[in-house]
């Protein structure tokens, strides 16, 4: 049995929600409901049985398209033991190297790697240190000034953290990106752990080098499997690039946030419309147990 829940604008459901059903039907589903979930108008629930989940998505894209969705198996979606997400472009609106490199006066340079990496286009660890070797000399004032002037949250980041948080859940900020930003955008938001590359630091410049191992997308995939084991229960992972797919697969809920195209053909669950308040509306977490600040 797959449940399926979509968000959409009212009138969308209403009027594609039949035909939905008919196109399911035609590809050999068989529809046990469709019905809307928790008293709202543009939250469908839809369980469904005797087809593969990837033709279940397409028929979602088909016909609520823009929408928020998450389709998993056999049990309804609920809240995860552990929630383990990306920082860049996911819990903040900005590529944190992007915008450092604005400060080094080479953004456009820099930002053409990394939306070329966040294709899959190009190997992650060698746009990494290629870009973090341009770097080289800036000064370290630049990261505070960038933290201070061009780090936004994403809407309804801190709300997702601190309610799941609240509801037992722990909590893993796991970037490609640098503890030097990540580690106060954790603290912010609430995260409880923090796996990040650290920029290398000389007599107050950034050396053009990193300290430590790389975190790739290998290691996003180890801490999220590490946490589980640890912990049991079921998963959440949200990420919007290629650096992503791992964890986004490897979890029970697989969220592609405003995703990148192959993160989001990748994962179980995808928010194209809202913030990540969807996010727990997907989940089944009621508005009035969701925590704000």
């Amino acid at each position: 049995m797959f449940i399926a829940r979509v968000i959409a604008e009212p009138a969308a459901l209403s009027a594609n929600c039949e035909p939905a059903i008919h196109a399911l039907e035609a590809l050999g589903f068989k529809v046990a409901s469709a019905e809307g979930l928790g008293g709202v108008d543009d939250l469908l629930e839809i369980r469904a049985e005797g087809g593969e989940a990837e033709a279940l998505r397409g028929v979602i894209d088909r016909f609520f398209t823009p929408s928020d969705l998450l389709v998993v198996a056999h049990e309804a979606p609920g809240v995860p033991k552990v929630f383990v997400s990306d920082m860049d472009s996911t819990m903040i609106g900005q590529e944190c190297i992007d915008e450092l490199a604005d400060f080094a006066g080479i953004k456009a340079e820099i930002a053409a790697i990394t939306e070329r990496a966040m294709q899959g286009e190009l190997d992650f660890t060698e746009a990494l240190t290629g870009r973090v070797r341009l770097l080289g000399g800036l000064g370290e004032d630049a990261i505070l000034e960038c933290l201070e002037q061009r780090i936004v949250a994403m809407p309804g980041a801190k709300v997702l953290v601190e309610t799941l948080k609240a509801h037992g859940s722990h909590t893993v900020l796991v970037t490609g990106g640098f503890h030097q930003f990540a580690d106060p955008v954790a603290e912010q938001l609430g995260f409880q752990r923090v796996v990040g590359n650290r920029l290398a630091v000389e007599h107050g410049k950034l050396t053009g080098g990193l300290v430590g191992g790389i975190v790739d997308s290998g290691v996003k995939e180890t801490v999220l499997r590490e946490e589980v084991a640890l912990r049991g229960g079921t998963s959440l992972a949200t990420g919007d690039g290629a650096n992503d797919i791992p964890m986004l697969v490897a979890a029970s809920y697989g969220i592609a946030y405003h995703a990148k195209p192959k993160a989001r053909a990748a994962s179980n669950g995808a928010i194209d419309q809202g913030d990540l308040t969807s996010v727990l509306r997907l989940l089944g977490v009621p508005r009035e147990e969701w925590i704000w600040d």
